[in-house]
């Protein structure tokens, strides 16, 4: 018989999106925990830098949590204006500029009106942009001269707009590496990188592992007007020995679903669905469940009448192969057995990619 474990309950400081349900099925981590001392310092660092105007760069892999560390930095920093988010690979090449620095009617082919841009939004507050290091080489030389002049000029005007904004930017990938390839501009990166911050991935913080899966429980639980449940002794350590190639959001994912099929209140290991991937130096990932224990669950699942099922499980298929393929979609079509037209439909439906 497993032995059991209260959920965590110890106060930690806890970041989540402002509204989660909104993002539920984004790639993001949705919540960001300060318990392990890895996170803490972090956390110190955090504090440190956001009452400032200095450019911060966050870097760390998908699903870490860099956009909740953006907003918190905003959160520290006392400025009036808006938090604005913007994921920098999620317009084409050709709109990107429009995007960033807004237009004046008639400045192309459907610009029908004059529009500000994202900075313009931003005045005063934050601006945060995702995956910056995917902005095209000549949007890259424009961002340097918005940073230095402290003005943004629309396409199709001749009278540039001042503008405060704080910049917080973010990437997972190594920036100095692509500064060295000669595919991001090395002055703009001394520019963002004013202030750097790495959130470390889940595998080198082992410490808000439980706490984070405790909290995902409790959300859960209460979404479905249940009780939270509690995790086996077990269960725990299968959680903590786990890679978590997927950070967070791959947390949250597994508590989910260890969350409709468990029984009576208690995760038990059987209750945890991982991906048998590993990243780099990390530790062995738990065995995948074989077939006859997913077939179990699935039909336990259909017994109680689990909202959704067929959603839920198609969107977390979707999910865990692009994130294997690592976003190409190519790979994720042959690795499901479909085409690709079938696999962009469902990586639009399920916002993985922009429609």
């Amino acid at each position: 018989m497993n032995t059991t474990t209260d959920t965590w309950k110890a106060p930690a400081r806890v970041l989540s999106l402002p509204d989660p349900d909104a993002h539920v099925l984004s790639i993001r981590a949705k919540a960001l925990i300060f318990v392990d001392p890895l996170s803490r310092t972090l956390l110190h660092q955090i504090e440190q830098v956001a009452d400032s105007t200095a450019s911060v760069l966050i870097q760390g892999e998908s699903g870490t949590g860099k956009e909740l560390v953006a907003r918190y930095l905003h959160e520290l920093s006392g400025r009036t204006g808006p938090f604005v988010a913007v994921n920098c690979g999620a317009f084409p090449e050709n709109l990107v500029e429009a995007e960033l620095f807004g237009h004046e009617a008639g400045a192309f082919t459907g610009a029908q009106r004059a529009r500000a841009g994202w900075f313009e939004a931003a005045h005063g507050g934050t601006l945060f942009l995702d995956e910056i290091g995917d902005l095209p080489p000549a949007i890259q030389v424009k961002l340097l001269r918005v940073l230095q002049e402290r003005e943004v000029l629309r396409i199709g005007s001749r009278t540039p707009t001042p503008v405060d904004v704080r910049l917080v930017t973010a990437t997972n990938v190594d920036l100095e590496q692509a500064v060295s390839s000669g595919h991001f501009r090395m002055d703009l990166f001394y520019r963002i990188n004013v202030a750097g911050l790495r959130v470390p991935p889940l595998r080198e913080r082992p410490g808000d592992i439980e706490p984070l899966a405790a909290y995902f429980a409790q959300l859960y639980a209460e979404r479905q007007g249940s009780i939270a449940p509690d995790f086996t002794v077990e269960a725990l350590r299968a959680l903590a020995a786990y890679s978590w190639p997927g950070n967070i959001r791959e947390l949250e994912n597994v508590i989910h679903f260890a969350l409709l099929v468990c029984r009576n209140r208690l995760i038990t290991p059987a209750d945890l669905r991982f991906v048998a991937v590993t990243s780099p130096g990390a530790a062995t990932a738990a065995p995948l469940a074989p077939p006859k224990a997913f077939e179990a669950a699935l039909e336990r699942l259909l017994d109680e009448g689990a909202p959704q099922l067929f959603e839920f499980i198609e969107s977390s298929v979707v999910r865990s192969a692009f994130r294997l393929c690592g976003g190409n979609q190519v790979r994720t079509a042959e690795l499901l057995g479909i085409s690709r037209n079938v696999v962009r439909t469902l990586l639009k439906r399920y916002e993985l990619i922009a429609n």
